[in-house]
C-alpha cells in the first residue's frame, strides 16, 4: 500500500452498491492509454466489469486520447482486457451468476509504475438504503463537528 497513487475513484459505487470482497487486476492496455492515466485523464463513472469465454473486461472506461499521441491514438472506450487469476475470474463468475451479485470497478491507481484496477462484488442498494447510508454519514459529521468545537 506504500507506493500507491490513486488516479481516478468511482464514488458512485459505494453510494449504489454495498461492496464486500475486492480484488487487483492488472490492466492490458496500449502505449498511449497508460500515457494518459498517469496524466488522470481517465473516468470510471459508467464503467462495469462482464466476463466472456473465461476473460474480464471493463467495458466503457473513458481514457481521454494521449495529447501528444499520433495516428496510433487509442479508442476511448473500448473494451480493455483485466489481468487476473484464473481461479479469481472462476471465483468472480460464479458469484454473479450464482448468487446474483455484480462487479463494479472501485478505483484505479498506479503502483510501481503500472496502471491496477480495484473491483469489488457488489449487491445494488435500493433506495431506503441508500437513504440510511446518508443518515449515517451525516450523523458522523455532526459527531466529528461536535468533538471537533469542544476540545
Amino acid at each position: 500500500m506504500g507506493n500507491q497513487k490513486t488516479v481516478a475513484l468511482n464514488k458512485k459505487a459505494r453510494h449504489d452498491y454495498e461492496l464486500f470482497d475486492t480484488f487487483e487486476a492488472g490492466l492490458e492496455l496500449k502505449g498511449t492509454e497508460i500515457k494518459s492515466i498517469r496524466h488522470g485523464k481517465v473516468q470510471l463513472k459508467d464503467s462495469y466489469i462482464s466476463i466472456r469465454d473465461g476473460q474480464a473486461y471493463i467495458k466503457e472506461m473513458h481514457i481521454s486520447p494521449y495529447e501528444f499521441g499520433n495516428r496510433f491514438n487509442h479508442e476511448q472506450t473500448r473494451d480493455r482486457r483485466l489481468l487476473l487469476h484464473k481461479n479469481e475470474i472462476l471465483k468472480l463468475e460464479q458469484a454473479t451468476k450464482i448468487k446474483g451479485y455484480t462487479i463494479v470497478p472501485v478505483r484505479i491507481y498506479l503502483s510501481h509504475g503500472l496502471a491496477k484496477l480495484e473491483i469489488a462484488l457488489a449487491k445494488g442498494k435500493n433506495l431506503h438504503d441508500k437513504r440510511q447510508s446518508e443518515k449515517e454519514k451525516d450523523a458522523k459529521r455532526e459527531i466529528e463537528k461536535a468533538m471537533k468545537f469542544k476540545y
